[in-house]
């Protein structure tokens, strides 16, 4: 059995969701507000002759049908960050408000770091953390390229995150958009279910549980917690959730998505999760062109 067989019992159209792992991902970019609009972005795409799609459930972000995202003078100044569309999910359902302190767990190379700065209009405060220093490179690059300035980059273990540096204050949210096995993004990187082992999948929970945790932990009571992931699994997922939600105080809340999507799975391989992981959102690459993605929304109450 193959990887994306695994998950035949789990998908509504199972030979329209192997077909579209097997397309080629479409080129999308998100406009970056600190610097511009999206109306402007697209007029200076169209006047250098790219054409332009906006999506329709997101107004920053647009298709490119007909070019690279890095090959145009809107994408080098900084009005532009090529950004998958279902990638740009966890920020918005986040949704932070100006002023607010928010914390992205596992941030490198920075596209939803980027994101949500500027929807805190670049106030506030983002910490970005990452324990990869070769990674926080290219955080560092995107930030600066895109002109953010309310970030602050910490290089650690998200698991171990200090709130000392920033005076021991919970954040408003956080968003924990952790390492997976990435079986989301196989239309992006065909490559990518070579190295697949279920192994590999249960030690990556491990890790995904902590960094949940930690998320919990440092947020503030009433706070929002974002988690995502770009893998099927729901060991990586919906066993995530059901773990934390029997260690810290917290509960999975709904929230709206105008994509088209599935809910979050309640037992999988003989296990059975908490009810309140239906809540979450299953994003399959049949559904709307684009790549895999889970996401759910919970609320810190302790």
């Amino acid at each position: 059995m193959s990887v994306l067989e695994r998950y035949e019992p789990l998908v509504d159209d199972f030979e329209a969701f192997r077909a579209a792992c097997e397309r080629p991902l479409p080129s999308v970019v998100r406009v970056n507000t600190i610097r511009t609009t999206p109306e402007r972005a697209s007029a200076a795409l169209e006047a250098e002759g790219i054409p332009v799609e906006r999506v329709g459930w997101h107004d920053a972000l647009l298709r490119l049908p007909e070019d690279q995202p890095g090959a145009n003078w809107p994408y080098v100044h900084g009005w532009l960050h090529g950004q998958e569309e279902v990638s740009a999910v966890p920020a918005a359902v986040l949704d932070p408000d100006p002023g607010e302190r928010v914390w992205d767990s596992c941030a490198a190379p920075g596209s939803k770091t980027t994101q949500l700065a500027a929807l805190l209009d670049d106030t506030g405060r983002v910490v970005a953390t990452d324990d990869n220093i070769g990674r926080i490179s290219a955080l560092r690059s995107n930030a600066e390229r895109l002109g953010v300035t309310n970030t602050a980059i910490t290089h650690e273990d998200a698991r171990n995150h200090s709130l000392k540096p920033f005076g021991g204050e919970g954040y408003d949210r956080a968003l924990v958009d952790v390492p997976c096995s990435c079986e989301g993004t196989i239309r992006k990187n065909p490559d990518t279910l070579e190295d697949w082992s279920l192994e590999h999948v249960h030690g990556i929970a491990g890790a995904q549980k902590g960094i949940l945790r930690r998320a919990v932990q440092v947020t503030r009571e009433g706070g929002t917690i974002v988690y995502s992931t770009c893998t099927f699994a729901p060991e990586e997922n919906e066993a995530v959730l059901d773990y934390v939600l029997d260690e810290e105080d917290c509960r999975v809340v709904d929230y709206e998505l105008s994509l088209d999507h599935a809910d979050g799975v309640t037992a999988w391989d003989d296990e059975e999760y908490d009810p309140q992981v239906a809540r979450a959102k299953r994003i399959y690459p049949h559904h709307n062109d684009t790549g895999g993605f889970f996401c759910a929304k919970l609320e810190v109450t302790g």
